[in-house]
């Protein structure tokens, strides 16, 4: 009968440990990226308000690590096997290059990471691409992508294949600024959280860090494209940075 008891009982911690992930995947990594953000964030502020952005960062780490939300369980919310919805993220940027200068640099993807500070690297193979991207709490994630539209000096489209840890598209437009005077960029990047009520407000979340990190983003790009390298916080070059001309 002990044992019986005890058989039954470890049935049910066993059920219970099942239902504790409430996280979905995709929220998971979301919740490591801003945890990790915010609790870089809190440090350096070595202040009171400080250290509260750090512990809720260090939260959002624990969620992303565990699959596991308090809040969740007390409002019945999971978001474990719900569908994804698209957060949308446009930036813009006019450099003083021509189109056709700005469509090559930009359409060998190899050339992304010597701009894009999150990425790490990009391989292209054929039509297809393979992504490294850096997180903040160390540790890297990948995926592979393919271009989806293509018009010379004008337009590049991609998205993510299928069954991709980071699932994402988007595309950049170039066009001629007014009486010639480079080029007006527009990007346009959709990233997909789960979907429901808490996706959402993890998704509006991410998408200000991914708004901040796509606007210095294109800032940097900006350098590049105009002077052929980029400076540092300490106002000296960084090497070639991707001067024109060049390839990664």
């Amino acid at each position: 009968m002990e044992r019986t008891t005890a058989l039954q009982r470890q049935g049910r911690e066993e059920i219970r440990g099942r239902k504790t992930v409430n996280v979905g995947r995709m929220e998971r990594w979301l919740s490591l990226l801003g945890g990790g953000l915010l609790t870089l964030r809190g440090i350096r502020r070595k202040s009171l308000p400080g250290k509260a952005l750090a512990l809720a960062g260090s939260y959002l780490m624990y969620r992303g690590k565990t699959g596991h939300c308090n809040l969740y369980e007390a409002m019945g919310i999971s978001t474990a096997a719900e569908r994804k919805r698209g957060v949308r993220v446009e930036r813009s940027i006019t450099v003083n290059r021509p189109p056709e200068v700005v469509y090559q640099y930009w359409r060998n993807l190899e050339n992304l990471p010597n701009f894009m500070d999150h990425l790490e690297s990009v391989r292209v193979s054929g039509g297809r691409s393979h992504w490294v991207a850096k997180t903040p709490v160390g540790g890297t994630v990948e995926w592979d992508a393919e271009t989806t539209r293509e018009i010379e000096n004008e337009l590049i489209g991609w998205r993510s294949l299928p069954g991709s840890e980071v699932q994402n598209e988007g595309e950049v437009q170039f066009r001629r600024a007014p009486g010639n005077r480079g080029t007006e960029i527009k990007l346009k990047i959709t990233y997909f959280p789960p979907g429901g009520a808490a996706g959402e407000a993890m998704g509006k979340l991410f998408n200000v860090i991914t708004d901040r990190t796509i606007a210095q983003d294109l800032r940097t790009f900006k350098q590049i494209i105009e002077t052929g390298e980029v400076a540092t916080s300490a106002a000296q070059p960084a090497g070639n940075g991707g001067k024109l001309g060049e390839t990664s």
